[in-house]
């Protein structure tokens, strides 16, 4: 497998390119794009942006910017470009023989960069699945961008050898790894279902790269997840016990983090993964507060719940990194049901958070009183593990209890219900 490269030999220099169309915050693009190189492994040495009403069709940017990439290329030492956009196989293949150098573009480094950081065996296939499908379409027509030996960004991930089989070959693979993401699916199913019987409530952290996600589950759980200030420093989906004030235990899941034109391959690969998030009881949407660009990426967050069919989940959004220098006042979110701000890394705020989760399931729940004989032991089992008792007295023919329930319980409980 190729590598990016090795602490003995220099990070690849690259050029970043955008278009910037009338309504892009291009700069703000442009340094997410420059931190994903630095994440993959190599150097943004310039930056080159040329303004157009839409992006060319046959070689991304017009001719005369092309002329002026090729000086830069010279000038800065560079060993390709990568551009903040997915460029289509025309337009690589143009941009390549113009400019003969090799030729990247956001997609590229973002697959490689999740190549490098799946620990799992099914985010390492999500992630083979991912780039394969990209680089079966771009096939045809390609030159030294896709067949170059060697290191670099875009190379890492199932290997070069594999890029240049045959159409057929590639397809084969892609139903193999279908095959096992369905198994794998079918045991996460299993696994569902053990939960929903149990009734403990699962909450999903969602929220742009880096804006603490892991850091949040670590300080609840001690679960030891990697927390890096990387973009999408986790890959691997982590759930851990949380036990509520009130002793209600939830479940957290922590998952990857969403970034502006996360490739529609990624998104089908890992969809899976995370259509766990429709089955959440709530979303916890984390907000890195001391990002200027906070708004921006709450909304590209928003737009890929919308795609994912998860808009009707409740919401707590939860601001983080308040620790450090806010100027501006924290942004409405008029999506969610409730709001904190909080440091994950200095746990202010972390008590509040937690109470705003129990008042948010207790709306989920019903005020009852049941009174239960001690012959209904199994059945006060069930009471403990999936309502929050408020207040429990032993009696002579049995126990009288306070709680909140979720409807399948208070059904079940209905002919012990008592207005005592």
């Amino acid at each position: 497998m190729a590598q990016l490269h090795s602490s003995e030999t220099t990070a690849e220099r690259v050029i970043l390119i955008a278009v910037e169309l009338n309504d892009k915050q291009t700069d703000a693009c442009l340094d997410e794009l420059e931190e994903l190189v630095k994440t993959a492994g190599g150097v943004c040495v310039a930056r080159a942006v040329q303004k157009r009403e839409r992006i060319h069709a046959g070689h991304y940017i017009g001719k005369g910017k092309i002329e002026e990439i090729k000086m830069m290329l010279q000038t800065y030492d560079a060993s390709g470009i990568v551009c903040d956009d997915e460029l289509s196989p025309a337009q690589m293949k143009n941009l390549e023989q113009m400019l003969q150098t090799k030729i990247m573009d956001r997609t590229m480094v973002i697959l490689d960069i999740f190549a490098s950081r799946a620990m799992s065996k099914e985010g390492k296939i999500q992630v083979e699945l991912a780039q394969l499908k990209y680089r079966l379409s771009r096939l045809v027509g390609i030159g030294a961008s896709m067949s170059r030996l060697g290191g670099g960004i875009g190379t890492r991930g199932p290997g070069e050898t594999k890029l240049e089989t045959n159409r057929r070959h590639i397809k084969e693979r892609i139903s193999e790894l279908n095959h096992e993401l369905k198994q794998i699916e079918t045991h996460r199913q299993l696994l569902r279902n053990q939960r929903n019987k149990k009734g403990t409530p699962l909450l999903s952290l969602v929220g742009y790269t880096n804006a603490g996600k892991s850091t949040l589950i670590n300080t609840l759980t001690n679960a030891g997840v990697l927390a890096e200030d990387k973009l999408f420093a986790t890959l691997d989906t982590t759930t851990r016990k949380v036990k509520l004030p009130n002793g209600t235990e939830i479940l957290l899941t922590d998952t990857v983090g969403f970034i502006q034109k996360l490739p529609h391959h990624l998104i089908q690969a890992f969809r899976a993964t995370l259509e766990e998030l429709k089955f959440a009881d709530i979303l916890v949407h984390v907000v890195d507060a001391s990002n200027e660009n906070r708004q921006e990426q709450m909304e590209v967050v928003y737009q890929t719940l919308q795609g994912l069919q998860c808009e009707t989940t409740p919401v707590i959004t939860v601001y983080n990194k308040i620790d450090k220098e806010i100027e501006t006042p924290l942004p409405i979110d008029a999506m969610a049901r409730d709001k904190v701000a909080i440091s994950a890394k200095t746990k202010e705020g972390i008590s509040t958070f937690l109470e705003k989760i129990e008042t948010l399931l207790k709306n989920f729940r019903t005020p009852m009183t049941v009174f239960l004989p001690y012959t209904e032991g199994s059945l006060l089992n069930m009471i403990h593990g999936k309502c929050e008792i408020i207040a429990e007295e032993h009696q002579a023919e049995g126990i009288l209890l306070q709680i909140y329930a979720e409807q399948e319980m208070v059904n079940r409980l209905q002919k012990y219900h008592t207005t005592e």
